[in-house]
This record gives structure tokens, C-alpha cells and sequence, in this order.
């Protein structure tokens, strides 16, 4: 393996934030008058994992951070000191630094100098009431006790009843010094420096195999960690051997020492011995979660023990999972689609031949059109995350902004297995941290203005995902004060916008998406400029969604985002205007009707509008929009496909309707130029190509020319 850690620079970036994600939530599912021991360790464990990958590339200030962190938890979770709601504060504080210095060595931004020392200096103040604390409560073994050097032998939890985190292990190891470099070397002894006293048997560019022999405190997955980013593990060995074995072997010839040893583990968390540390930062080692790990900790025998299939499970471990980059699944998803627009042009011909001659031809084509299907659903779910990747944040959103606010809040998710679109889900992050805000400073009140209402000091904020029908729905609801519907009215009236006190609520409550509007009597850093609810309308709207708002005054709000699952494919209705056709989102479509020339008016020469169950929705007629010639100009000898975008109606005149299909999406605006009126294109089966209607831009327009 080479010593150029370069190609391993964004594995570590890769799982060093998904670490502290689960730090993090951690730290925020911890029950300061009763903390779950599990929780400390898996939390002690990825800033031991942080720490050490770090070390290797060279990161000193995050391993600094992460050293002062990992040395109080440690003292926490041997029961040295108690957590304190503080403590999470700070270690979160701690959290928020690691992850601004892992950007920093990304080339995105960085941590303020400030911040970080202000940070170090809170837990070194904890770290000094430890260690009073540890003085008078428990003597603490010389060992364990901590120094600025930050070379002090690190161990992992163990049981009460055991005690092998105060025995000394030795370990022989032996590697090929093939593709070694000498600053390689230089790392790979400076990390087992780390964990204890390390003796040269035979080591450096003049032999091939270099043995070392290390005395530690250290479980063998600590070991294995420190050497694995160096020397390939697979080349790896390494024997463990007690005080009383060493001493037997201290003078032998290193060939003998190392005679008899055995299969060496796998680097990966399925390993066995290899389960207190679950990241090794290494490709092909699955990223498993702390809480699984944790379970296994509670297991494990007391000391580590070699299995005679150990070799077999890292194999299965190693081929469980991979990392592939996103391009790559672009590139394949495109590739299907190809294939699915391929395979409906040969239906199309297919068809047109005799099913009774061609019969052969028709059963083929048949199960073309299944294993097609088949293959697209697989490829399309590579790209589908849990909606988890976005709940997990808001949590975190939620304590810090209470905290602030001087709120009692407790926050619900449902439904975080919900999966939706790799790309849907890091556009959504925005629009629902919006919301949360929202409901935290405008939706839940005060605990005593909730007292004096009858209800419970502490309010509560619902975050739920399912999938209906083609489409994921995320709800943010909270049983807060509801929305009041004559101050948004007055607002409204104050700055101009056209209202009317017969408006229906769902019209009044999407008032508040407004640009610049703002319920708030006072302006504050969390809210009160308008700036953000408008934002959140834009941003789903351009991903093919809606927003729908229900409120009762004093109960509560739900606000709910209707979003595709993918933006690969789009679930379509095809309708015929003149020889063209075109695609219309099924998302955007109420019904469809026949109009009775009764039905249609005039306004004021300036449009035409149609009354639908006493509700007059103004005309667009596609053949104008684009310049068509259509079957009949005629209104009511035409179809209306009735519409909804953005809390507003419009009925969308065409000649005919062709069928319901599931399109593939391409960008008209990166192979041509944008249009509009339309938001992309695609290619039919008998191979013409059926541009894709911005349904929300048409419906806006129709608003704007009919006022």
C-alpha cells in the first residue's frame, strides 16, 4: 500500500462527519440524571476514531480538540465525574469546532481561532474539576493520567468486572516494507508510540519484513487501527501474547518470535476483536452505526480472541458495502433511462406488427418491458437515502433555538426510514430547518402563556415523513398557538396585497409565504424580517413540490411539502394540442373536464375565465402559450385540465388527452436553451420528443394577466 494518504483524505472526511452526526445525536439523547453508559462509550469512541485519524494525516488542531474531549469523557464514563447539562453543552460546542476544522481541511471555510480556544478552555476547566473530583472519590491509575504530550496509552471501556484495561498486552507484529515510504514509517511509529513502548526487532528500508514488538495497555483493535492506515491489512500479522509468554520469548531470535503467527483480523467492523472501534477510516470498511457497535461491545469476551474464520468474516465484511461516487450513479441512472426510452420506442414498433405471426416478437418484448422496469426501479433506489440524513439535524436546531427562546419544546420524528432522492434530500434541508424555526418562534408559545391556556408547559413539535402515492409528504406540525387569521389579513391589507375578508383559509395561510411578510411585532435575530417563509415556497416549488398549510387558533399548525421522489423520473399525463404533446405533472392535476359554453366568460376583454362548482378559474390556453395551431379554438369543444400550483387554480385548455406515462427527465435548458413554460423534456416511445409544462410557472402567469 502506498504511503500517499492523499487517496484517502475524503474516506476520512466522509466518516469523520458521519461520526459526529452520530456524536452529535448522541449527546442529545443523553439523559443527564441517568446516562446510559452505552451512549458514553459510543460517544467516547468516535472522538477516539476522530482523534486518531486525525493524527495520521497531520490535522493537530482537531487532534487537540478531539484529545481534550475524548480525555473527559473518558473520565465521565468511568464514573469519575457526573454529566452535567453543561458538559453537553460544551462537548456540542467542541462538536460544532471539529466539524468547521474537518472543513477547514476540506478547502471549505474553517474554525475561528476564537471560538476553539474559548472551547478548550471550558473543557480544560471540566477536565481540572475531574481530577479533583477523581482525587477524593477513586485514586486514578498513573497510567491513565493525562499530559499535554498527548502520547499517553489509550484504552476502551471495559466491564466492572474485569480488568484488563490495567493489563499490559504485548504484541508482536510483522509487515512487508514493500511500498513503505519513510515518512509512512515515521506515522506508523509515532502511532503505536501513542499507545505504548515500542522495540525495533527488525524494522526499515534494509530489511523486507519489519518486526516490532509493542507493550501496551491497548486492546488489539487499537492497534490495528494505528497500522492500518500504512500498511495494507491484509499483509498485516499480529500476535498477542501475555507478560508471562513475553518474558519467555524477550531473548529469542526475532525469526522465532514471529514463527507461529497466526491468520491476521480484517480491518472492519464485522472482524472479530475488532468491534470496539467501529471506523478504521479504510475503504471498503462499512460505515456501522455506534449503537450496533455498542451492542456488540456489551458482549464481547473479556480479553480478545483469534477465530479460526475470522479471515472469512472481514472477506464478507469487506464486500458488504462499497463507496461509490455520485457520478458514477448519475451515469448509470442516465444510462437506464436510455435504455427505458430504447425499449418503449421497440414497444411502440412492436405493436404495429401482428401479435399472432409475431408472437415470439410480442412475448419478447413483453418481458423486455418487465426486466426494463425491474432494472430502473433497482438503479433509481442506489440513489434513495432515508429521510433520516435531514431529521437528524433538527434535534440539535431544536435544544439550541428553545434554549434561546426560553421555550420547553420536545420534538417527534416519524417516519425517519421514509427514502426519498439523494438530491431532493440536500435541497430539503433548508426549506424544513426554515420551518422548524417557524413553528419554534411563531408556533409554540411561552410555557406559562401555555399554563394559563390550559395546556402543557412544554409544547411540541412534530416532524413525520410517508410516501403517498408517487410522492413523499413531510409534515411540520406543532400544538402551538395556530395561526391568526385577522392579523394575517390586516398585515396583509397594511402592506398592499389584494385581500378580502371571504377569502378561504388555505388562501389566507399561504399568505404568510409573502415575500417580506411577517407577522412578528418585533424584528430579533431568530425572525421578523419576512425573510425565509418565501424563500421556503420558492425552493420547493422549484423542486417539483407544494406546500399545504392547515391551522386551528389555539391548537396548532401542520404545514405540509409534497415533493416527487426523485427528479430522475416524473409521473406525467400526456395531452395533445394541435400535432404536439406535451407533459403535465400529475402532482399539479386536480381533474379534468368539457367545459359547456355556459360556463365560460369574458372579463373585461383582458381574459377568459371558466366557473368550476361556482369557482371561477381563468383560461390558458396552451395553443396560444406556444404559438399552435389547435384542432378548435373553441372552448368548450376542447378538454380542461384543471390545475393547482401555489395555493392557485387554473384551467389549462388542450385539444385531447393521450395517457398517463412515467418520463424520463431531460434538461432542455443544458442541451438547448430555456423556455418558457418549460421546465425539461423527454423522449416518447415512437421517438418524438414531448417537452415537460412548468405547471406552476403557467398557472402564476394566468393570475397575473387576469388581474
Amino acid at each position: 500500500m502506498s504511503a500517499d494518504l492523499e487517496q484517502f483524505y475524503e474516506v476520512f472526511f466522509e466518516e469523520s462527519s458521519e461520526l459526529l452526526a452520530e456524536m452529535e445525536a448522541c449527546l442529545l439523547g443523553l439523559d443527564v440524571n441517568s446516562p446510559d453508559m452505552e451512549d458514553m462509550n459510543a460517544i467516547f469512541r468516535a472522538a477516539h476514531s476522530i482523534k486518531g485519524g486525525a493524527g495520521t494525516f497531520g490535522f493537530t488542531d482537531m487532534t487537540e480538540m478531539t484529545h481534550m474531549l475524548e480525555t473527559l469523557l473518558d473520565r465521565l464514563r468511568k464514573g469519575e465525574l457526573e454529566v452535567r447539562s453543561e458538559m453537553i453543552d460544551a462537548f456540542l460546542k467542541a462538536g460544532d469546532v471539529i466539524k468547521d476544522q474537518l472543513a477547514g481541511h476540506r478547502g471549505d471555510g474553517g474554525a475561528d481561532p476564537a471560538v476553539a480556544a474559548e472551547v478548550c478552555k471550558e473543557l480544560s476547566r471540566f477536565s481540572e474539576e475531574t481530577k479533583e473530583t477523581a482525587g477524593v472519590a477513586a485514586p486514578v491509575p498513573a497510567s491513565e493520567n493525562v499530559d499535554s504530550s498527548m502520547n499517553e496509552p489509550e484504552s476502551e471501556p471495559v466491564d466492572a468486572d474485569s480488568d484488563e484495561g490495567h493489563q499490559k498486552t504485548i504484541y508482536c507484529i510483522e509487515f512487508p516494507n514493500e511500498g513503505i515510504s519513510a515518512k509512512g514509517q515515521e506515522n506508523l511509529l509515532a502511532n503505536l508510540n501513542e499507545l505504548g513502548k515500542v522495540e525495533k526487532i527488525a524494522f526499515g528500508d534494509d530489511v523486507p519484513l519489519s518486526k516490532l514488538r509493542l507493550t501496551t495497555e491497548s486492546i488489539e483493535d487499537d492497534v490495528w487501527e494505528a497500522l492500518a492506515f500504512v500498511v495494507d491489512p491484509s499483509h498485516l500479522k499480529i500476535e498477542v501474547q501475555t507478560d508471562a509468554d513475553a518474558q519467555l520469548h524477550v531473548e529469542d531470535d526475532s525469526d522465532e518470535v514471529n514463527a507461529e503467527l497466526e491468520e491476521p483480523y480484517g480491518f472492519f467492523p464485522e472482524a472479530p476483536g475488532n468491534t470496539t472501534k467501529p471506523y478504521g477510516f479504510f475503504p471498503g470498511a462499512p460505515a456501522a452505526p455506534a449503537d450496533a457497535n455498542a451492542d456488540v461491545d456489551a458482549k464481547k469476551p473479556d480479553a480478545p480472541k483469534k477465530s479460526a474464520n475470522s479471515k472469512a468474516v472481514a472477506n464478507s465484511a469487506e464486500t458488504s458495502s462499497i463507496r461509490v461516487s455520485t457520478e458514477k450513479v448519475d451515469q448509470l441512472i442516465n444510462l437506464v433511462g436510455e435504455l427505458v426510452i430504447t425499449q418503449a420506442m421497440l414497444a411502440q414498433t412492436a405493436s404495429e406488427v401482428d401479435p399472432v405471426i409475431f408472437e415470439k416478437l410480442v412475448s419478447g418484448m413483453n418481458q423486455l418491458e418487465r426486466n426494463t422496469r425491474d432494472l430502473q426501479e433497482s438503479v433509481m433506489s442506489i440513489r434513495m437515502l432515508p429521510i433520516s440524513f435531514v431529521f437528524s439535524r433538527f434535534p440539535r436546531v431544536v435544544r439550541d433555538l428553545a434554549s434561546k427562546l426560553n421555550k420547553k419544546i420536545e420534538l417527534k420524528q416519524v417516519g425517519e426510514g421514509t427514502e426519498l432522492d439523494k438530491g431532493l434530500i440536500e435541497k430539503i434541508a433548508d426549506p424544513l430547518t426554515h420551518l422548524i424555526r417557524n413553528s419554534l418562534d411563531h408556533g409554540v408559545e411561552m410555557p406559562d402563556v401555555r399554563v394559563a391556556a390550559g395546556k402543557p408547559a412544554q409544547g411540541t413539535i412534530t416532524l413525520r415523513a410517508f410516501h403517498q402515492g408517487g410522492s413523499i409528504v413531510i409534515e411540520v406540525g406543532d400544538d402551538g398557538a395556530g395561526l391568526n387569521r385577522e392579523k394575517i389579513l390586516a398585515k396583509a391589507k397594511e402592506r398592499g396585497i389584494p385581500v378580502h375578508d371571504g377569502m378561504p383559509d388555505s388562501e389566507v395561510w399561504m399568505l404568510i409565504f409573502e415575500a417580506g411578510f411577517s407577522t412578528a411585532a418585533v424584528v430579533t435575530d431568530v425572525s421578523g424580517r419576512g425573510v425565509g417563509m418565501d424563500v421556503v415556497k420558492r425552493n420547493i416549488s422549484a423542486m417539483g413540490g407544494r406546500v399545504d398549510i392547515e391551522s386551528a387558533l389555539g391548537v396548532g399548525t401542520r404545514i405540509s411539502v409534497r415533493l416527487p421522489l426523485t427528479l430522475a423520473i416524473l409521473d406525467g399525463l400526456s395531452v395533445g394540442v394541435g400535432d404536439q404533446m406535451f407533459i403535465v405533472p400529475l402532482t399539479y392535476i386536480i381533474e379534468s373536464l368539457q367545459p359547456t359554453a355556459e360556463d365560460i366568460k369574458t372579463v373585461s376583454g383582458r381574459g377568459r375565465v371558466v366557473k368550476v362548482r361556482g369557482e371561477y378559474l381563468p383560461v390558458v390556453a396552451l395553443h396560444e402559450v406556444f404559438n399552435l395551431k389547435p384542432t378548435s379554438e373553441i372552448i368548450h369543444d376542447g378538454i380542461l385540465v384543471i390545475l393547482e400550483a401555489e395555493g392557485q387554480k387554473a384551467a389549462m385548455l388542450v385539444d385531447t388527452l393521450i395517457g398517463q406515462h412515467q418520463v424520463v427527465i431531460k434538461s432542455l435548458e443544458s442541451n438547448y436553451r430555456r423556455v418558457q413554460g418549460v421546465s425539461g423534456a423527454t423522449i416518447m416511445g415512437d421517438g418524438k420528443v414531448a417537452l415537460i409544462l412548468d405547471t406552476a410557472a403557467l398557472v402564476t402567469s394566468s393570475h397575473k394577466e387576469s388581474v
